[in-house]
C-alpha cells in the first residue's frame, strides 16, 4: 500500500534499526532516520507509539516528518514490536515503572546524540508515559506534541468513578491475566469493531494487520486486567499539581468520540497544563495520526505550524 512516496509495508532505505540495551539488561528495538538531506534541517524528533504499536505502523507519519527536515527516532516499548519483555503484561508492582525508567535513559541518550532542538510527539499511552516523565523530571524536550493522550480511559458503559475500582476486584478474584473483552464478547461486537475505534481508513488499518500477519509476536491482543489496573494506577500519578508542575511548549491533539482514551479527561488535563494547546478532532477516531487524509494532515499541518512557533 503506497501513499506519497513511502510503501507502508516496507522498511524503508535509509532508516537504521538496531538495539539499545535498558538499564536492567532488555533489548530495546530502536530506529534513527535521517532527515531528508535536500532540505534544511529542523533538529531532531522522537516518537513514541502507544500499547501494542510498533514502528513500522506509523512509518508514513515518520517519513512526513523527516521530509521536512528532522531526524527521526522511535522505539518500540519494552514488551512490544520488536523489543524485549513479557508480551504486553506490566509486572504487578512495577506497572508502568520500568518504562518510565526507560524512556527516561533513552531520551538522555538521544539528546546528547542528535541535534536539537529536540522534540517529542507521543501517543496513547506513549502520550501518558511523556506526561509522567514531564511531570517527574524525567524528560527534557523543547517542544511536545501528545495524540490522543492516555490520561484517563474510556471505561464505558461502566462510569469512570467505578472502573478502577472494578478492575482491581477482578483482579483480586484472580481474572488479571484474562482480557477485558473476551472472545465472545469480540465476535459479538462485530469484525469492524476494533478498527472503528481506531481510524476510519480500512487501508491503513489492514496495515496493521498485514504487519501482525507477518510478525506474529506484535499482535498484544486485547489488554488484560492487570494492564488495565496498571494503568489506573499511573494516571493516578497525574495530580492536577503534577501536571501543572510541566513546563514545556506543548499541543494535544484529541478525538472527541473516542472509543478508548477519555476526551473529557484530556479536556481537563489541558486546562491544568500550563499554556497547553488543545485542538478536538469532532469526527476522527483514536489513531488521529492513521485517519483520513482529511484529518490526518490537517493534524500534520498543525504541528507543523506549532513547532515552527516553538523552536524556528
Amino acid at each position: 500500500m503506497k501513499t506519497g512516496e513511502i510503501d507502508r509495508r516496507a522498511k524503508p532505505q535509509g532508516a537504521l534499526f538496531s538495539d539499545w540495551t535498558a538499564a536492567d539488561g532488555w533489548r530495546l528495538r530502536v530506529m534513527d532516520w535521517p532527515a531528508e538531506g535536500d532540505v534544511p534541517s529542523r533538529g531532531s524528533l522522537l516518537f513514541l507509539g502507544g500499547r501494542g504499536d510498533f514502528i513500522e505502523k506509523y512509518l508514513e507519519a515518520m517519513d512526513y516528518w523527516r521530509r521536512t527536515g528532522w531526524r527521526v527516532a522511535a522505539f518500540d516499548w519494552r514488551g512490544q514490536g520488536g523489543s524485549e519483555g513479557e508480551r504486553g503484561a506490566p509486572d504487578p508492582q512495577a506497572g508502568f515503572d520500568p518504562l518510565i525508567d526507560d524512556l527516561a535513559a533513552f531520551v538522555r541518550e538521544w539528546r546528547e546524540g542528535s541535534p536539537g532542538p529536540h522534540v517529542v510527539i507521543a501517543h496513547s499511552m506513549g502520550g501518558h508515559l511523556l506526561l509522567r516523565a514531564l511531570a517527574e523530571k524525567a524528560v527534557k524536550a523543547d517542544a511536545v506534541v501528545l495524540v490522543a493522550p492516555m490520561v484517563g480511559i474510556n471505561s464505558g458503559p461502566v462510569p469512570a468513578s467505578i472502573a478502577p475500582r472494578l478492575a482491581r476486584l477482578l483482579v483480586a478474584l484472580g481474572r488479571g491475566g484474562a482480557p477485558v473483552v473476551s472472545d465472545y464478547q469480540a465476535r459479538i461486537a462485530g469484525k469492524d469493531a476494533r478498527r472503528n475505534r481506531l481510524t476510519s481508513c480500512p487501508d491503513r488499518y489492514a496495515d496493521e494487520l498485514w504487519w501482525q500477519k507477518r510478525e506474529p509476536a506484535y499482535d498484544l491482543g486485547i489488554p488484560t486486567w492487570n494492564w488495565v489496573v496498571a494503568a489506573y494506577r499511573s494516571i493516578a500519578r497525574l495530580t492536577a499539581g503534577a501536571l501543572a508542575s510541566i513546563q514545556v511548549p506543548m499541543l494535544i491533539l484529541a478525538a472527541e468520540k473516542d472509543g478508548l482514551v477519555s476526551t473529557s479527561a484530556i479536556r481537563k488535563a489541558a486546562v491544568q497544563i500550563r499554556g497547553a494547546e488543545l485542538i478536538v478532532y469532532p469526527d476522527a477516531a483514536h489513531e488521529i495520526l492513521r485517519e483520513s487524509d482529511r484529518v490526518r494532515l490537517d493534524a500534520f499541518a498543525r504541528i507543523d505550524v506549532f513547532f515552527d512557533r516553538q523552536t524556528g
